[in-house]
């Protein structure tokens, strides 16, 4: 693939013709593996001791955030669907770094799963500070007729109900970031008063497993050119941004969506 050098890294700027039939996809068997990682980082204890629960946290966009805050003095739960083995090895990377990891395996769009991981989080830490809802699949079609009312109600399950389930089981003790601006404006004005910011990170393109296991092999080989950056953004580049609004930074940010896209206007 053509490569984009940075600093320590090489940041592809296409990728090889790949696919995977199930979402929402494996972050091993990716060619070239997602740049997880940005090997210059120097932490500076922004997330020290905090709790944080962060759904598909195992890989893509979610792992960058496990491993970025971790690296920050944050301990972390990840809620992951069947990935496991791209769980372990997050769960593997976090400990490497000398904070504790729990990898919890279940479907969010079931309500009692997101009461199950909520209880597990608060016996094994006692709080959770932060959430990151992150999950999410996605199934490209060509026209509104070619969706079918069960793909509607299956995405809508995955990547709307799964955050008010999980915001809803632990609304008294968490900072939340909803992936959909409506839902975070509204949530941000409702908790206000009670000293809990909710904000929103909209990410462009970037090389996540979604992208092969939900794209063509073609697609795949010109994904995030069409930006103007003229490349998919890779998981290190985005988890900053959470990193931002999850720390004292951001301390006086509610209500907000940062959009992390390689330069498209919004």
């Amino acid at each position: 693939y053509l490569g984009y050098k940075d600093e320590n890294c090489k940041i592809p700027i296409t990728f090889p013709a790949q696919h995977q039939n199930v979402q929402p996809g494996m972050e091993y068997l990716m060619n070239p593996g997602p740049i997880f990682e940005d090997p210059d980082y120097i932490p500076s204890n922004k997330l020290k001791n905090k709790v944080v629960l962060i759904s598909g946290g195992d890989s893509g966009i979610g792992r960058a955030i496990a491993i970025l805050f971790a690296k920050e003095g944050a301990d972390i739960v990840i809620v992951y669907l069947n990935e496991k083995q791209d769980a372990q090895y997050t769960k593997a990377r976090i400990e490497e770094l000398g904070r504790r990891c729990i990898i919890i395996e279940g479907d969010l769009k079931n309500e009692k799963c997101s009461k199950f991981v909520v209880d597990n989080t608060i016996n094994s830490f006692g709080k959770i500070d932060i959430l990151i809802n992150n999950c999410a699949v996605q199934f490209p079609q060509n026209s509104i007729l070619d969706i079918t009312s069960a793909q509607l109600i299956n995405t809508f399950e995955s990547n709307f109900y799964s955050y008010f389930y999980l915001t809803k089981d632990l609304i008294d003790y968490s900072s939340t970031k909803g992936a959909i601006v409506s839902f975070t404006r509204s949530l941000s004005l409702s908790l206000a008063d009670m000293k809990i910011r909710v904000n929103a990170v909209a990410p462009g393109p970037v090389w996540t497993p979604l992208i092969p296991s939900s794209f063509s092999e073609q697609q795949v080989e010109i994904f995030g050119t069409d930006v103007p950056l003229k490349r998919a953004g890779e998981p290190f580049e985005i988890a900053p941004a959470y990193l931002y609004l999850a720390s004292d930074d951001s301390r006086y940010v509610t209500g907000q969506v940062i959009h992390v896209n390689g330069g498209t206007i919004v």
